[in-house]
């Protein structure tokens, strides 16, 4: 079965950073990001994953990441994830 992931990254040299993200292969997004190859976290690294949620309905896990990014969704993740 494929899994799609939502996932939130916490920046470890600015801990009050977080980014909200979606991928299918979380290991090499997370290296990705650690290394550099995305301007939006470059400038923050290195991160660590704080929360990823596996979705098997890929557009499930894009409208959640849709959400995550929204004022209610950033409440929400503040205070349950």
């Amino acid at each position: 079965m494929k899994f799609y992931y939502t996932y939130i990254l916490q920046s470890l040299k600015v801990p009050e950073r977080f980014y909200v993200g979606f991928t299918e292969d979380l290991d090499s997004r997370i290296k990705s990001h650690n290394q550099g190859h995305n301007p939006h976290t470059a400038r923050y690294k290195p991160w660590r994953i704080k929360t990823a949620i596996a979705f098997s309905d890929r557009q499930k896990a894009l409208d959640f990441e849709e959400y995550l990014k929204c004022p209610s969704g950033r409440a929400f993740a503040k205070k349950r994830l």
